[in-house]
Parts: structure tokens; sequence; C-alpha cells
């Protein structure tokens, strides 16, 4: 006479439940992971990238100046290799004058070592008058 119950024939599938479990799951949370850190990164280069603008517009600054403090923002939040590549140059905002910085930055997109995915951001600002 068979018995069916606590021990008998499923035992065992638990584990087997948890691993096909594991295999969908995984992937997916590591997906989220890594689109959580792209966004992350290209968040923070459209913010320094925007401070560094408004800080070359002010009177007393130039586009070099706003370069110098988008990399310096860069390096604290991110990593230096981030902002090899920030540029400035004037442009117009909405018919004024202005300056615009640009980042153009390679980000993993396979983990931390995996293929680079490349992002350019910019920030603009009005020119201060004296």
């Amino acid at each position: 006479m068979l018995r069916r119950g606590r021990g008998g024939r499923e035992r065992g599938s638990a584990v087997v439940d948890f691993v096909l479990v594991l295999v969908v799951l995984v992937p997916m949370v590591l997906g989220v992971v890594q689109v959580a850190l792209v966004m992350l990164v290209r968040n923070t280069l459209a913010a320094a990238a925007s401070e560094g603008a408004r800080y070359a517009a002010t009177v007393d600054r130039g586009p070099a100046d706003g370069v110098a403090l988008t990399r310096r923002q860069i390096d604290g939040a991110l990593a230096a290799r981030y902002a090899r590549d920030v540029r400035a140059r004037p442009t117009t905002v909405g018919g004024a004058p202005g300056v615009e910085v640009v980042v153009s930055a390679e980000v993993p997109a396979l983990g931390l070592l995996g293929p680079s995915v490349g992002l350019t951001v910019s920030g603009r600002a009005v020119e201060e008058l004296p």
C-alpha cells in the first residue's frame, strides 16, 4: 500500500521549484539593478552638467570654470572616468546668450565590467549681465 503525504513521492520537489523560480527571478532582479545603475549615472551627469553651466554663466566666470566644476562634481559623486569628456561652449538659451556644458561618458551596460553604453547629457544656463 502506497502512502501519500509527508515524506512521500513529493519529497525534494521544493528544491526543484526553488531552482525554477530562481532561473527567472535572478536575471530580472539583476536587470532592474543594472537599469537603476545606468539611470543613476545619467542623472548624476546631467545634474553636474547643469550646475557647471550655471557656474560658467555667472558674471566673473567662463566656460573653463564650468568644465572644472563639472569634472569635480562627477569625480566626487561617481568616478573620474566619467568626467573625461566634458565640454563647454557659448550658446543661446531662449534667445538670450548662455553657456552649455556637455558631458559624454561610457556606462557599463552589463555589470560593472561588461560592454558599455554611450551617454551624452547637457546643461544650459543664461549668462548673467554685468
